[in-house]
């Protein structure tokens, strides 16, 4: 995994090898991570959990809260086997809690 910016390369390989994809995090954990969102270069095939594990290795915030955030692709709730593909944004969603 690469940080795009980071010499990760143009928007996907010309080879189709990596997928570039933006991660978006909310709530408390956008906090926690001081980030709002994260562009990352992985190899294709990777799936949405590979993508969350990718991102919690680089961001203790994230690692703390991993085995509760729920995943999203575009609109859509995914499961961590879920494949990603070149330019999809990754909604890594928090538990909520309110009364």
């Amino acid at each position: 995994m690469t940080v795009a910016g980071d010499g990760g390369g143009a928007h996907g390989d010309r080879d189709g090898m990596r997928v570039r994809v933006r991660v978006l995090l909310f709530a408390d954990l956008a906090e926690a991570a001081g980030t709002r969102s994260v562009e990352l270069v992985l190899p294709a095939g990777e799936s949405a959990g590979g993508a969350l594990a990718a991102l919690a290795a680089g961001h203790p915030a994230v690692a703390e809260r991993q085995a509760s955030i729920a995943l999203a692709v575009g609109d859509r709730y995914v499961d961590r086997d879920a494949v990603l593909h070149d330019g999809d944004e990754l909604a890594l969603i928090p538990p909520v809690s309110g009364g």
